[in-house]
């Protein structure tokens, strides 16, 4: 099996021996993959869909590998016990929904040492979230895979340094690591704000508001760390 673009850079964060859970595990590919390649010692496919859940039921059991992986049907972290695994992967979902389900479980969120995430949106609400509640970003990485753009970000328990406001928009490892795709990372940010501020602008009220100075200088700042590339 080989993975896609998206999904072997979330792989690429697991650790070595990692017990493993995949939540949103759609047919199963990932969990399956890194226990094949012997990267991850055992994992939990979970997933709140009936489809995707008994689509990755049918897979691992077709490939013998039961024993292995633990396909389970629920909501997020409720398939998990504290404990029971140390390495949690959510991907494909919206930040807030993200947020919710690290909130939901606060008992097995704590017991988790590496949270490996890729918002589809709101990543800088992800990224608030997790330097508010003692979570520290570790990593982050940029794929494209089908011509769309994902981000993924790593966050391990503790302190997190502080870093300006601006970061938690554009992502404070990719910036330090400049990747090849930071340029239209940084583009579409950029073009989300004008979106913004276009809309904002067909209304007085809008235009007096905070918010609007706010979009404001977050534009500013965007096109100030674009021109440094």
């Amino acid at each position: 099996m080989k993975l896609g673009e998206r999904l072997a850079a979330l792989g690429a964060f697991v650790p070595q021996g990692a017990r493993l859970a995949d939540i949103g595990t759609d047919h199963g590919y990932l969990p399956i993959e890194l226990i094949q390649k012997k990267i991850a010692i055992s994992a939990v496919a979970g997933d709140i869909h009936k489809g995707p859940y008994q689509a990755a039921k049918d897979n691992i059991e077709s490939l013998g590998l039961e024993e292995k992986i633990s396909v389970r049907f629920g909501n997020g972290l409720a398939v998990l016990s504290p404990g029971e695994v140390d390495t949690v992967v959510i991907a494909g979902m919206g930040g807030s929904t993200i947020i919710e389900i690290l909130k939901s479980q606060p008992e097995v969120t704590s017991s988790v040492t590496r949270l490996i995430l890729q918002p589809m949106i709101a990543a800088v609400a992800v990224r608030s979230w997790l330097t508010a509640n003692k979570w520290c970003i570790v990593d982050e990485a940029l794929v494209q895979d089908e011509g769309r753009l994902y981000e993924i970000i790593v966050a391990e328990q503790g302190v997190s340094p502080e870093f300006e406001s601006i970061m938690y928009d554009i992502g404070m490892i990719l910036w330090k690591k400049k990747p090849k795709l930071l340029g239209l990372h940084l583009d579409h940010l950029i073009a989300q704000t004008e979106r913004v501020l276009r809309e904002m602008a067909n209304s007085d009220s809008a235009q007096q508001s905070s918010k609007f100075d706010e979009y404001t200088k977050r534009l500013e700042q965007l096109e100030a760390k674009r021109q440094c590339l």
